[in-house]
């Protein structure tokens, strides 16, 4: 297939992505109103099919692409209210609070102090979480005033950081911002772009292959979780991915500092950024690692990162510390409480063997291990690697069922190029909307199909990588488009990429 022919099939899979990603969007369009589920994989196969036929596309008219095919997929996601989540709503309201000089963990939106903050857009009779007169009278120590809201869960506390907050608030002084979901909407479907552009001149910096970066761009999650659900945890990826790229090319203590400064500021804005620390602050002990330069001990010390890290972090809570004690905390524990995560009973694949507090304790032990594995073990260079295996573990461990929690996985996946980690992202649709009627498995099951199942194809792959070092075979790598030579790389199975060859 010449290269005309790879652009054309690759324009034809981005049009079937967007057209897919428009009736996920907008149901009624759909005249056959066909179940999500099916939609989402055919959107998923024509964009695996895209990434495929990318790899052998020239360099230059690759980027145009994945531009441009990103942007596509946005747009499309962002031509309608959101679908599959009312989390912004929050995020509005958040951003009111704060606009109106009230700390946004201070009171719930149910709160009686903050009724005049109420408007049509978020509370009108026919919104879907209500609180009632009868609720409201019989706890009375909570101050609530009743009413119907767009907000999910009213009577409790903001569960967002102070970075995510920030957002939220700059988002309110928007034309629109506060009386509209579109604004946001726009807004992180920019961030979801220019991520796409700080892996395009990233994996240039570090001599990877520019191409993965559609790995991101293109993914139907990135284009339903950022340009039509708007969640927070695409800026939080695009944080960690501006932190990673720091602290992967850092060869002073300045840059070490900047990178780790934004490292905190990744897991103040979500917490799942915390996932990267163990592969950031790895010390890269593998026997069979090749001798370091000499220069490369100043370049990434894990003391400096983790006390950049961890003073951003705490700067940011300190405001509302002092304003609103405890209450920071916000919905946190209550969250864990509701999703049956401290009763142990939440977890799908090891609730097939125990549940209770042995499946807590479980869960605990084995992120425990891959966590000491990835700082022991892991690539100080390709810190994106030990990343992608714990965030990985985090999901089959405590298989959520809020798919945009993977966001994070996608993009460390752009970065590392191994397509079969991005199972994981795929299967969280699944936890989320099981449902195909007479085809459906039992509750109990989903959550072990949806993570299992990726476990599978990654174990595979790495066989696969395994066999083909066995016998000699290396994936040729495209560093730059200039180069006419393929470059060799390290015939391990962590270093192939099934978008290269």
């Amino acid at each position: 297939m010449n290269a005309k022919l790879r652009v054309a099939a690759i324009s034809l899979a981005l049009s079937v992505i967007a057209g897919l990603v428009l009736l996920l969007v907008r149901p009624a369009r759909d005249p056959a109103q066909i179940r999500p589920l099916p939609l989402l994989i055919g959107a998923w196969m024509a964009f695996i099919a895209a990434a495929w036929v990318l790899r052998k596309v020239p360099l230059r008219s690759a980027v145009a692409l994945i531009l441009l095919g990103g942007i596509a997929v946005q747009l499309a996601a962002l031509s309608a209210p959101p679908q599959n989540s009312n989390d912004l709503y929050r995020y509005i309201w958040d951003g009111r609070v704060q606009a109106a000089g009230v700390d946004p963990y201070a009171y719930v939106p149910a709160a009686r102090q903050l009724t005049g903050l109420r408007d049509e857009f978020l509370f009108h009779p026919g919104a879907e979480y209500c609180v009632p007169q009868s609720y409201v009278a019989s706890h009375p120590a909570a101050e609530l005033a009743a009413g119907c809201t767009a907000i999910n869960r009213p009577t409790v506390p903001t569960i967002y950081p102070p970075v995510a907050e920030a957002y939220f608030l700059g988002v309110h002084y928007l034309p629109g911002g506060a009386a509209s979901s579109t604004p946001i909407q726009a807004v992180t479907a920019l961030v979801a772009v220019l991520i796409t552009v700080l892996l395009l001149f990233g994996l240039r910096r570090l001599g990877r292959d520019m191409r993965t970066a559609a790995l991101w761009s293109w993914c139907p999650m990135v284009a339903l979780e950022a340009g039509n659900s708007a969640h927070v945890d695409v800026v939080a990826a695009g944080l960690a991915a501006a932190a990673i790229l720091l602290l992967a090319t850092a060869r002073t203590t300045r840059r070490t500092i900047l990178g780790g400064i934004l490292l905190g500021l990744a897991i103040a804005t979500k917490l799942t950024p915390a996932l990267t620390v163990p592969a950031l602050l790895a010390r890269g002990d593998e026997p069979k690692s090749p001798p370091r330069p000499p220069r490369e001990g100043i370049r990434r010390r894990w003391s400096t990162v983790a006390a950049a890290a961890s003073s951003a972090f705490i700067a940011v809570y300190v405001p509302h510390l002092l304003a609103v004690g405890s209450k920071v905390i916000g919905f946190l524990p209550g969250y864990l409480q509701q999703e049956d995560y401290t009763s142990g009973t939440r977890y799908g694949i090891i609730g097939l063997l125990v549940t209770g507090p042995l499946a807590s304790a479980m869960a605990i032990l084995i992120l425990a291990a891959v966590a000491l594995a990835v700082l022991q073990f892991g690539d100080p260079d390709r810190p994106w690697q030990g990343a992608v295996v714990m965030t990985a573990a985090a999901l089959a461990v405590t298989t959520p069922r809020y798919q945009w929690y993977a966001l994070l996985l996608v993009m460390l996946v752009a970065f590392d190029g191994r397509l079969e980690w991005l199972a994981f992202a795929a299967g969280a649709y699944y936890a989320a909307e099981p449902n195909m009627g007479r085809y459906t498995p039992p509750g109990r099951l989903v959550d072990a199909i949806a993570y299992g199942v990726p476990v599978l194809v990654v174990a595979g792959g790495w066989l696969a990588r395994r066999e083909l070092a066995r016998r000699g075979i290396v994936l040729a790598v495209p560093l730059r488009e200039r180069e006419p030579r393929a470059v060799r790389v390290r015939s391990s199975a962590a270093s192939q990429n099934f978008l290269t060859g």
